[in-house]
């Protein structure tokens, strides 16, 4: 009996030393400091990206490859796309292409997965900015040497 007691108060002991000493030990991992992130402690946030001004290129920028989506030569910060609207649609329809001197939707925008024409726009296609992207002024974040292949 004396044997299970003492057993017991030792591990009392051990558990409430665990729990004095772990909340310390969890305040040091704040002060980690990595150095990618410099003075930054990995638990504070991110300093806020400065805004670029965007590119607007008449005429449109040329593709690097042959299958590259097309880039956005003009800003649409304002253009709403979520489920029932997409801004975008507003220039590059079939209906308003035309009258908005805008190049239109690629046929492709209008098959299914298994390459059958649809009358509307793909869903697959709907979110523009999935694969198409504004140009924004600056110097590249990195070197790159790449050039496309015609």
């Amino acid at each position: 009996m004396n044997k299970t007691i003492r057993m017991a108060t030792q591990s009392l002991a051990l558990s409430l030393s665990l729990l004095a000493v772990g909340p310390s030990v969890a305040a040091d991992v704040g002060a980690v400091v990595d150095p990618q992130r410099k003075d930054l402690a990995l638990d504070a946030g991110s300093p806020p990206t400065e805004r670029r001004k965007v590119e607007v290129i008449q005429g449109g920028i040329e593709r690097s490859y042959k299958e590259q989506p097309p880039m956005i030569p003009h800003a649409i910060e304002k253009y709403e796309i979520s489920l029932r609207l997409n801004g975008c649609l507003k220039c590059h329809s079939e209906e308003t292409y035309q009258t908005e001197k805008a190049p239109k939707l690629g046929d492709s925008h209008y098959l299914d997965r298994d390459g059958n024409r649809l009358e509307k726009l793909s869903s697959r296609r709907y979110f523009c900015t999935q694969c198409h992207a504004v140009q924004f002024e600056g110097a590249p974040l990195v070197d790159n040497s790449f050039t496309g292949r015609r």
